[in-house]
């Protein structure tokens, strides 16, 4: 009986020994915690959400339908999936909103991969500049080009508004398909998300190995056939990163198909959510496996992809393609005037808009009267209720704009703080134990929410905190917790790559002499990776300041600039949103530019820049 006592008492000490070990290790408890609170925060949402499609809310259609005030049912499903408006509510957005998906990506890699091919592999003239600036579409908020191309292809015959810049000036006017639709939406999205393929494409084909295309000219293999039998393979995992990225993005997009009179997945849910709240919250589940979808796709084609290896030809650098004395610039001046009218115009385009006394028509540039510019919607200072103004004050004596502003750049500090420190830590953590089950599993679940479309990320957090028992509505409190969460992959990528090119015998050479790991961590591993986890601050920092999908639901106008941008778009105060955008898109490329030149960051660095 005492020899009984005494194993079992052993074994306990075993156990209790093997808990402080485990424990007596910062990665192990980081990695604990975060799995928690991410496996918390990220699957929370998404039962909230789900239960709400099967809930019956007063004063809608599924409580009219089952004359209940509350409970359960699945007469939304029902409703959504057979009614008779089930093909306007949800098979043709859901068809749309693929066909954006799927355009979108196509645009992204043909254009964004073309332009890698260009810069890295061409004697291409003017790469440093065409480099550095093919990025802006990416930094302005993704609204810009749609506005845009408003202002520069609508017109008053064809799409019923004020004259733009073609039909007021050379009075040409663009068919109802190309001002609004799905092909104007694709365009403006894959030019929006062209950056992600330039900068993944263009890092493959700057540092692949010269071997593989000099074994194939010494076989005398045709150019051609060096280019779809090595060349495109070896960038195929850039092009599936960049679908991934590319695909789940433009599936929740809502400010693109918004202005330009797409009905989709995301905007039908804004439409359906007040009297169809149940079936608006299927269409944001519906968007959310899309996403998990495209995931697991993203996986098995990394476990099937193939490896290369030389049998012939020595290191070298392969040659840059000869455009020919006349092509490298020619070539080039096509892709300055295209990066003028996606990065530069834009810029422009807003700054004339609100001097315009009628944003949106130039028809005072045909008729050559100039005299009617207008500096009110910028220095009224009292509220008026004629000229247009609707009892606004200009936009620099705006409080509404000006308080949305100073919560913008909270919302985007709080959130890139949180952020960057938690994925810096997750990745951290993961490196150390990256073949544990538990530290993959973290891992996943830290970058699930980016795959997940930002309106229903949006969808499943005004879902859970907007109630009797938690109502975080109109809060700065609801906002950095969404924002953070969503921006954390970020973070935690960019830190986990850094990490794991970090030998793990300097840390063990700090253990040795009894460094704590609070000192290991700000005085050993942070200084070596700065820049890595700079960029894991930096990213969610940018991205906040232009969100608008994952917002939209979480606050009213005056919150923030992006929701009170849209706001004064509804007023019919263009003016205003155009003011808005100016003002975002310059404080975005300040911040980018003392970015750039405090810590030596570029998206673009290392490709051409």
């Amino acid at each position: 009986m005492n020899q009984s006592s005494t194993v079992s008492t052993g074994r306990s000490t075993i156990r209790l020994n093997r808990i402080k070990t485990y424990f007596s290790k910062p990665h192990n408890v980081i990695l604990l915690i975060m799995g928690i609170v991410l496996t918390v925060t990220t699957v929370a949402p998404i039962v909230a959400i789900v239960q709400d499609t099967f809930k019956i809310h007063a004063g809608t259609i599924d409580a009219h339908l089952t004359g209940q005030a509350s409970g359960y049912t699945l007469v939304n499903y029902i409703d959504l999936f057979t009614s008779r408006l089930a093909m306007s509510n949800l098979w043709m957005p859901l068809i749309n909103t693929v066909l954006l998906a799927v355009g979108t990506c196509v645009v992204a890699i043909v254009f964004g991969g073309l332009f890698a091919f260009l810069i890295t592999r061409t004697n291409l003239s003017c790469r440093k500049y065409l480099s550095s600036i093919f990025i802006f579409p990416y930094i302005m908020p993704q609204w810009t080009l749609a506005v845009v191309w408003q202002n520069l292809f609508n017109s008053n015959a064809v799409t019923g508004t004020s004259n733009g810049l073609l039909a007021a000036t050379l009075g040409v006017q663009m068919p109802l398909w190309w001002c609004k639709g799905l092909f104007p939406s694709l365009v403006v999205l894959g030019l929006h998300y062209a950056p992600f393929a330039y900068i993944l494409i263009g890092g493959i084909f700057r540092n692949m190995d010269a071997n593989l295309e000099e074994a194939a000219t010494i076989l005398d293999t045709p150019k051609w056939k060096t280019m779809f039998k090595i060349t495109l393979p070896m960038v195929k995992p850039a092009i599936l990163s960049t679908i991934l990225l590319v695909f789940g993005s433009s599936m929740g997009s809502y400010p693109v198909p918004h202005y330009l009179g797409l009905t989709t997945l995301a905007t039908k849910y804004v439409s359906l959510n007040s009297k169809y709240t149940g079936e608006a919250s299927i269409l944001a589940i519906i968007m959310m496996i899309f996403g998990v979808a495209i995931m697991f796709l993203n996986q098995m084609s990394l476990r099937s992809r193939k490896n290369y290896t030389t049998v012939t030809g020595k290191s070298g650098q392969t040659s840059k393609i000869n455009l020919g004395r006349a092509g490298k610039y020619i070539i080039a001046a096509v892709l300055i005037v295209i990066t003028f009218f996606t990065s530069i115009f834009p810029i422009v385009s807003f700054a004339f808009e609100t001097f315009l006394p009628n944003p949106g028509d130039y028809s005072f540039l045909y008729t050559g009267d100039a005299d009617n510019l207008t500096v009110k919607w910028w220095t009224t200072d009292e509220n008026i209720t004629e000229n247009g103004m609707y009892g606004q004050k200009g936009i620099l004596h705006n409080e509404t704009i000006w308080h949305a502003f100073r919560g913008t750049i909270l919302v985007s500090v709080c959130c890139s703080l949180l952020a960057g420190t938690i994925g810096t830590m997750i990745g951290y953590a993961v490196s150390k134990t990256r073949r544990s089950r538990w530290a993959n599993y973290v891992n996943a679940v830290a970058f699930l929410p980016y795959l997940m479309p930002s309106i229903a990320v949006g969808v499943a957090f005004f879902v859970l905190f907007s109630n009797r028992y938690v109502n975080l509505f109109n809060t700065y409190t609801l906002l950095i917790i969404v924002g953070t969460i969503k921006y954390i992959p970020f973070a935690s990528r960019a830190s986990l790559n850094s990490m794991l090119q970090l030998s793990g015998e300097i840390e063990e050479a700090a253990i040795i002499q009894d460094i704590p790991w609070s000192k290991r961590m700000t005085r050993i591993i942070i200084p070596i990776q700065k820049s890595s986890i700079i960029s894991g601050y930096l990213l969610p920092f940018m991205t906040c300041l232009r969100e608008l999908s994952l917002f939209m639901l979480l606050c009213v106008q005056g919150f923030i600039l992006s929701t009170t941008l849209d706001y004064f778009d509804e007023m019919g105060l263009y003016a205003f949103s155009s003011g808005i955008n100016l003002i975002l898109i310059v404080t975005i490329l300040i911040c980018n530019t003392l970015v750039n030149k405090v810590t030596g960051a570029s998206l673009d660095k290392g490709i051409g820049g």
